[in-house]
């Protein structure tokens, strides 16, 4: 049963990921219209918010949710506020993303939540579809192949690796989950690539 002194508590900590959340989507947006290619890489690739998430994931699913619905409400209300960008496209932009953190964020934050305080095969096998999603944007793998016609982003590829074993090997509390993680790393990666081309070709614009 929940405390009286708990639920204000509560409260305060989900406001505080809302004004994060702000903040967040605030400054990727800013930073994606900045022009520098290393900054707008941060604030357009998944990297960041998969360690974000993750890391809010530790206390709650609930608080992962919140921010990551207010940062996107941040980062759409800047384009439009301040950057002039057309309303109409952004709201359904808005939705989309919405939509997705009140459904995939927090099963996202429940399962690193979970998967990293278990040991053991499953948990590992978790974390590492969990990681793999700072790895599918392909910039780490464009940065050691180079494939001819490709610029490669040397800072977001770097970014995209560090979130990426932090995931999987400084999250998890028992070394055997690690292990597993770290193992499975890249073969999640590549199944975590596909998938996403397919998401990125359902949503709008």
């Amino acid at each position: 049963m929940q405390t009286s002194t708990g639920r204000p508590a509560r409260r305060a900590g989900l406001g505080l990921l809302a004004g994060l959340g702000l903040l967040a989507g605030v400054a990727a947006k800013a930073a994606d219209a900045s022009g520098v290619t290393w900054l707008a890489d941060l604030g357009s690739y998944p990297a960041a918010w998969v360690l974000a998430v993750a890391l809010v994931a530790r206390s709650a699913a609930t608080g992962s949710a919140v921010f990551f619905a207010v940062m996107s409400a941040g980062y759409y209300g800047w384009a439009v506020g301040v950057l002039g960008f057309g309303l109409r496209a952004n709201l359904v932009l808005l939705a989309a993303w919405v939509l997705l953190s009140l459904t995939a964020v927090p099963a996202f934050a429940a399962v690193v939540r979970e998967a990293c305080v278990r040991r053991g095969v499953l948990p590992g096998a978790l974390l590492a579809g969990a990681a793999s999603l700072a790895l599918a944007d392909r910039t780490l793998w464009v940065l050691v192949v180079r494939p001819e016609g490709v610029v490669p982003h040397p800072v977001q590829g770097v970014v995209s690796a560090v979130v990426a074993l932090v995931v999987a090997g400084v999250l998890p509390r028992h070394h055997r989950t690690r292990a597993v993680a770290l193992v499975l790393l890249v073969p999640a990666a590549v199944v975590t690539a596909a998938a996403l081309d397919v998401l990125y070709g359902l949503l709008p614009g």
